[in-house]
């Protein structure tokens, strides 16, 4: 292998490695707990701002 399909490999297994630790972070967090909140969220009407 050359040396330079061997630093694109490292590189794309660290992008994976940060990607997957990006992901697990958020499910700690509970980014993912209320999908049903967040669909019926946008179709409760906001009379503050009407459109213009």
């Amino acid at each position: 292998m050359s040396g330079g399909l061997i630093l694109v490999v490292l590189a794309a297994v660290g992008m994976g490695a940060v990607g997957l630790a990006a992901f697990f972070w958020t499910v700690r967090a509970g980014q993912y707990e209320d999908l049903q909140g967040a669909a019926e969220r946008i179709l409760i009407e906001d009379d503050e701002n009407p459109p213009v």
